[in-house]
């Protein structure tokens, strides 16, 4: 084959063997489905060093059939573009004419991947420029081989014979990336949004849509759109997939009118595949629908201490802003086993008829309501449990066997939720756990009693040890005691109010038989 001179047009025939060969760069033309969709990286790099030595390499180019322009053939549409910019600022002919290797045209799939192939080996595309091209050759091999639609299957085996092997999992999360995420967060994406993010934000969308659906929040359409939305109201450089988990969750306890705090633990559950059983009583049907709540391992977090003051003192305080996390011992006791045992059984003879009216239940004598002590502990415990779980501090409650009232609480709540909530919510969670405290008796119980079982790390154990009401006050949120009534009772949902009432009265009970039968509950 002769070769073009160096200011020669294209050969007239189509070229069929390959071949090496000098041609005028104005006779070259970029591919233009080049994957790389921004500047390179390297550009100045590449064209300091064009500038000095020329180029290192030939291009390889082709040529479309029935056309007369070459076209790059895999990669070199950086160096083409850098040579004519060089030849327009110097007028030197080292820079418009530029040695080539010719490959006769296959298809243009295969031309694409030989782009994606060569540019990945370069290290220079980010992730969505990746996905992108795999499914411009997944729609040009369809059409190729006039095919509806080609499996994963058949796209990974395709591209593995073309010298770019990917798994399954990875075209899968690469499908989700462009057809998903591209039309809702092109500039995140394009700034260089990576795999891990991109697999976040699809177990987010996933975990998400679980949630809506327990919720009875509307179908799978009206999900999409929520979703779309909110990553479009944070797309950008500086993308923040926690940012978008927080409206998330702000927008699905809106609609579901529950606490922002249990939404956020049921979705950091449903992430982690973690699952538990909120107990609940066989008729209580008002909150049969959260039987099932997946609650996440508890993170470790340590808190500050404050000065000391005596722990019988009233005061009030805000939560400590400055806190980390602590960690807290798993215990499974045979007597904790017990418990929970008790509980079970309980939750199948006891009916709570959570549609009536709650006080009229505590007022009226009920057949149903234990009237042992250890049925009593047990009912206790599977009362707190329940109204802690909805109130997203469940991991704060455990059983208590044999003593006391049937439950303990092992810390105060976090106190990264002052920073992450609203004061409306948060003043419903502290509220909540002073009640749980106050029924579980922990700031009254004997100490050596108490605070054995509680993590060496627990703010409310250090406050129990060293009798210190500011240390306690500054881990948990201390409303006025007249904001009860506005902050809590009016608002907690028919649920909680009626778990809440029979905590106490069950508080009650358990006081008066010990009394009666000269038992000593913390003995």
């Amino acid at each position: 084959m002769a070769s073009q001179g160096a200011k020669g047009g294209p050969a007239k025939a189509a070229i069929e063997d390959p071949a090496a060969m000098l041609l005028d760069v104005s006779c070259i033309k970029p591919y233009e489905r080049n994957p790389r969709h921004g500047e390179n990286p390297e550009y100045d790099r590449i064209k300091a060093s064009i500038r000095a030595n020329g180029l290192d390499q030939p291009l390889v180019i082709t040529q479309r059939p029935g056309t007369t322009d070459y076209i790059v053939h895999s990669g070199g549409n950086t160096r083409l573009h850098i040579l004519k910019e060089l030849y327009e600022e110097t007028g030197d002919d080292r820079f418009s004419c530029v040695q080539c290797l010719f490959k006769p045209w296959n298809r243009e799939s295969d031309v694409l991947l030989a782009h994606l192939r060569e540019n990945d080996l370069r290290g220079s595309l980010s992730f969505i420029e990746k996905a992108r091209a795999v499914f411009d050759i997944k729609q040009l091999l369809e059409t190729e081989l006039g095919i509806e639609a080609l499996s994963q299957r058949r796209l990974e085996m395709a591209l593995h014979a073309g010298g770019y092997a990917l798994s399954q999992g990875l075209i899968s999360r690469m499908g989700y990336a462009v057809k998903r995420l591209l039309p809702l967060i092109p500039r995140a994406l394009n700034a260089g949004l990576g795999r891990p993010q991109v697999q976040r934000l699809r177990a987010l969308d996933y975990a998400a849509l679980q949630l809506w659906q327990r919720h009875g929040l509307g179908d799978d359409a009206a999900f999409d759109e929520v979703f779309a939305t909110l990553c479009r109201r944070y797309d950008g450089p500086d993308w923040d997939t926690g940012q978008l988990q927080g409206a998330i969750e702000a927008e699905i306890a809106e609609l579901a009118e529950v606490s922002i705090n249990r939404i956020r633990v049921e979705l950091d559950a449903q992430l982690a595949g973690e699952a538990m059983t909120i107990p609940v009583f066989e008729d209580d049907s008002a909150t049969r629908e959260s039987e099932e709540v997946s609650i996440p391992a508890e993170k470790p977090r340590t808190h500050s201490s404050s000065p000391g003051t005596d722990l019988n003192a009233v005061d009030c305080g805000t939560p400590r802003e400055e806190s980390e996390q602590n960690v807290a011992d798993d215990r499974s006791t045979k007597g904790d086993r017990e418990t929970i045992s008790e509980a079970t059984d309980l939750a199948e003879e006891v009916s709570l008829e959570a549609q009536d009216c709650p006080v009229e239940k505590i007022l009226t004598t009920n057949r149903s309501t234990p009237s042992d002590l250890k049925s009593l502990r047990a009912r206790a415990w599977t009362l707190a449990s329940r109204l802690a779980q909805r109130n997203g501090i469940g991991e704060l409650v455990e059983p208590l066997s044999g003593k006391g009232l049937g439950f303990i609480l092992r810390d105060v709540p976090d106190p990264a939720l002052a920073d992450q909530l609203d004061d409306e919510t948060l003043s419903q969670i502290s509220m909540v756990w002073w009640h749980l405290a106050a029924c579980a008796e922990m700031t009254v119980a004997p100490i050596a009693s108490v605070v054995p079982m509680l993590p060496a790390e627990s703010v409310l154990r250090r406050a129990l040890e060293q009798q210190d009401a500011g240390l306690l006050f500054s881990g948990v949120w201390t409303l006025d005691p007249g904001n009860t009534g506005y902050r809590l009772w009016r608002r907690v949902g028919e649920p909680d109010w009626c778990d809440l009432l029979n905590l106490m009265d069950t508080y009650r009970r358990i006081s008066h038989l010990a009394e009666e039968t000269e038992t000593r509950l913390w003995e």
